[in-house]
């Protein structure tokens, strides 16, 4: 059996113990992307020599005696909008050619420090904005479920990656469902923590005030082991707050007896996909039965969280993508005719239609006359989605709803109609514009095509912990997150 097949946390003794190489497993990740990639790309780069030198460079120190960090020798596969020093970092983007980072990410930099290997670039909808993987500049990434549908976005490079054992752990980030949403149809496990949680130093921005990075892992163990070595204040990142990160692990003990779960009516809509709510309604029985208590609840703002989600992300997506201009680096032009020729051309050459249409809306709702009555009044009704939160969490320590409304659905079947695309979304939105946690984990499959289907568990912001042992406990009861997809002829 490969060793890609194996989660980390089972291979992490047995690293230690010498009974495998860091060489061994990085050969097992290279020859799996090999295999399998061309038919997923996933992946928009990666150096399999570079790979597997590093891989030799921990065996060596191991073999030294030296101390080493929590993840040594694991590879984990990185979203194409963190930056890795001296790799491209295009987010997806035409607009970014040639442009080679000149640093580490903080995460970057912690992934190092804890012994780890980044590997590659993975792709993703351009700037992160899409729901589908499709708005990539670099063609579209494949669910390894189904070769025809898609993986979720914007990171549907890094859930197929996993959802495929090209690699058992990557980043992605998050800014309005970027992680959970693909990590629900690709039938894997995706946090988004806390705002705040994990630095954003490095990391292209969409939307500022609501980004995150987070991980991706076939189980809930794996993506804690990775959490805990990324979450942590930064002094680079403002927005970064200095709580202390606790061992995540223990917080895994497969025990949900006396938590009060939250049950929103809210998230259970028409349009819902039917197999979808029926495995979710299972998930929550399956918790009841381990001891949870489940709790109706209600967060009357829910409604109004799509709209205020696409007036907040847009502007301040408008305001941040300004500085890609063909001036500094990247992609420029050719044969204009003064500065502003050139500036206009090179950002109607270089963004794509997904990423303009967000440009165009986000500036229309910051410009004269219309900020009061879009960006402003979307910022109060913000509130008040966070405080439906606050009121929510005073009867319930985590909510549970669907991840997604629906299974992965066919690439290009919602290409032309970017209103049925948003509301892929609707579900996980409220997450970061109310700044707080939130894990999808496997929970089911559909019947005819077989597709999965994930259960979102949200917490109190710095609530982590709860969110995890609540996943884990579910895990632990179920099989979902042990079924693998068949790829081809593989």
């Amino acid at each position: 059996m490969p060793l890609t097949d194996r989660p980390i946390h089972e291979l992490l003794p047995r690293l230690a113990k010498k009974e495998i190489a860091a060489a061994d497993l990085a050969h097992d990740v290279a020859a799996r992307i090999e295999a399998v990639d061309g038919r997923i790309h996933a992946f928009l780069e990666w150096d399999r020599d570079e790979l597997l030198a590093a891989a030799r460079d921990v065996d060596e120190r191991r073999a030294r005696g030296e101390a080493l960090g929590p993840l040594a020798g694991v590879p984990v596969g990185i979203k194409d909008v963190i930056n890795v020093k001296g790799h491209t970092c295009r987010c997806g983007s035409k607009i970014l050619q040639g442009y080679v980072a000149p640093y580490d990410a903080t995460v970057i930099a912690k992934l190092r420090a804890a012994g780890a290997i980044p590997v590659g670039r993975l792709n993703m909808d351009e700037f992160a904005m899409g729901s589908s993987q499709e708005n990539s500049a670099f063609g579209v990434t494949r669910n390894p479920w189904d070769l025809d549908r898609i993986p979720g976005g914007s990171s549907g490079g890094s859930a197929a990656a996993v959802a495929a054992g090209e690699v058992q752990l990557t980043l992605g980030s998050d800014t309005g469902g970027s992680i959970r949403q693909p990590a629900a149809v690709c039938g894997v496990v995706g946090l988004k923590p806390t705002y705040g949680r994990v630095s954003r130093y490095g990391l292209v921005a969409f939307a500022s005030s609501l980004d995150q990075i987070g991980p991706f892992a076939r189980d809930v163990t794996d993506a804690a082991l990775l959490f805990a070595v990324i979450a942590g204040h930064d002094p680079n990142d403002s927005t970064s707050l200095p709580e202390p990160v606790p061992d995540y692990t223990r917080a895994l003990t497969g025990d949900v007896r006396g938590l009060r779960l939250g049950l929103p009516k809210e998230y259970f809509t028409e349009g819902m996909d039917r197999e979808v709510e029926t495995a979710v309604r299972a998930a929550v029985k399956t918790l009841a039965s381990l001891g949870a208590e489940i709790v109706e609840i209600s967060l009357p703002h829910t409604a109004y969280a799509l709209a205020v989600y696409y007036i907040i992300a847009t502007a301040e997506a408008s305001a941040n993508l300004a500085r890609f201009d063909g001036v500094r680096y990247g992609f420029r032009a050719k044969d204009a005719k003064d500065p502003m020729d050139m500036y206009g051309r090179t950002r109607g050459a270089g963004f794509g239609p997904e990423v303009t249409r967000r440009i165009i809306l986000g500036t229309y709702v910051l410009s004269s006359g219309y900020y009061d009555a879009y960006y402003l009044r979307a910022q109060k009704v913000r509130t008040l989605i966070r405080r439906d939160f606050t009121e929510a969490f005073q009867r319930c320590d985590a909510i549970l709803t669907p991840t997604s409304p629906v299974p992965a659905f066919r690439i290009g079947e919602r290409a032309d109609d970017p209103l049925t695309m948003y509301l892929s979304d609707i579900f996980t939105v409220s997450a970061n514009i109310a700044g707080i946690c939130g894990v999808s984990v496997p929970c089911g499959f559909t019947a005819q095509p077989k597709l999965p289907i994930g259960l979102q568990v949200l917490g109190k912001p710095f609530g982590e912990e709860t969110i995890l042992r609540v996943a884990h406990a579910y895990e632990q009861a179920t099989a979902w997150h042990r079924e693998r997809p068949v790829i081809g002829d593989s």
